[in-house]
């Protein structure tokens, strides 16, 4: 066989794989196991710190039993995604393994006045505490404030608010956002060997999660890969189809494009079909790498057909009622409590797609 040939079947065998997983259906409801790989603990692990925390008496209000009280979760964004689908699963089963008296569970689908009146009408329903996912880091003031008005404790989760800890709401939970961007850098160095074009879907306005992940990622190009070219920015909205479209533009515009780092997978896998669409091989002709460790990606990625996935863990279903629990009873909690996240490549991808959702 020449070596034009075996070339060839291998990127014939790439975009199999890529329109095979499509038409299965590459589709995860975040509850059920992976086909492939072995199941691992997928607990979030925080890390350590010793920055400044919040108790009960710092801010206002009287303990509670989670077991008597009425606990709401407003959730920012339709649960068509993979992150969004695990995440409130989590806060389900946790609440269940916590012995919650009722948790009440709303969806603003990815309005923000919509988040501002299911807050609202579950303080009406006599919610005691909240649990917010975000979903801009700016704009949910008169909920946070009418729940801070009756001391009613609120736990937010993946997504910082510009507001104050301790006083317009209790803590954060979520990721080192800007260390995820750095990381994704560094994936997408070694795997180009510092060379190329690379062009970067930028997930929501407005948000943090965004801002934090293109600071990191640029700020290490910068620093590490002067033989990097980012070449354009350009929003995808965390989705699929935006992420498909705008990725499609940027390849018929900057055809020398050799790399995409997408902020969520759900734009990579976007990318992934617009690569396909240019008549190219994703994770060969241009590569790939993306924040978040849905099982569709890491598949992509066991698949040859992905680069790199940094993982954003979505199960704070157990971290959040530990969290509560202790606050609820008095005890000092951090302001600032971040997770420590791992990473997908193409050497572990195929062991680890157990731990992916």
């Amino acid at each position: 066989m020449t070596p034009t040939h075996r070339t060839s079947l291998v990127r014939t065998g790439v975009v199999a794989a890529v329109v095979g997983l499509a038409l299965a259906g590459c589709t995860n409801t975040g509850q059920e196991p992976a086909a492939t790989g072995e199941a691992e603990d997928t607990e979030q692990q925080v890390q350590e710190s010793d920055g400044p925390t919040c108790s009960l008496a710092d801010y206002g209000g009287e303990e509670i039993d989670l077991a008597d009280a009425v606990v709401g979760f407003s959730q920012s964004e339709r649960e068509d995604n993979p992150f969004r689908i695990a995440e409130t699963q989590s806060i389900r089963d946790a609440a269940e393994d916590a012995g919650v008296g009722q948790l009440i569970t709303t969806n603003a689908g990815s309005t923000l006045s919509k988040q501002i009146s299911d807050i609202q009408d579950m303080i009406a329903q006599g919610a005691e505490v909240l649990i917010v996912a975000p979903l801009n880091s700016d704009g949910l003031e008169p909920a946070l404030q009418e729940a801070r008005d009756q001391d009613i404790p609120v736990l937010t989760i993946d997504r910082k608010l510009n507001a104050e800890p301790c006083s317009d709401y209790v803590s954060f939970l979520g990721s080192d956002f800007v260390e995820q961007g750095r990381r994704a850098a560094d994936q997408l160095i070694a795997g180009t060997g510092g060379e190329g074009q690379v062009a970067i879907l930028l997930g929501a306005s407005g948000n943090g999660v965004t801002d934090d992940r293109t600071q990191g990622f640029v700020d290490q190009i910068e620093a590490e890969a002067p033989g990097i070219e980012i070449v354009a920015q350009q929003t995808g909205n965390f989705t699929r189809s935006e992420g498909q479209s705008t990725a499609e533009q940027l390849l018929g515009s900057n055809p020398g494009i050799t790399a995409i780092y997408a902020e969520n997978d759900e734009m990579g896998l976007g990318a992934q079909a617009a690569i396909v669409a240019a008549g190219k091989v994703p994770g060969q002709d241009v590569q790939i790498y993306s924040i978040d460790g849905t099982r569709n990606a890491v598949e992509q990625l066991a698949a040859g057909a992905y680069n790199g996935v940094i993982e954003s863990n979505p199960r704070f279903g157990p971290l959040a009622f530990d969290t509560l629990e202790a606050f609820l009873s008095g005890e000092p909690v951090g302001q600032d409590i971040v997770i420590e996240d791992s990473e997908y490549d193409p050497d572990n991808a195929a062991d680890r797609v157990g731990s992916a959702y």
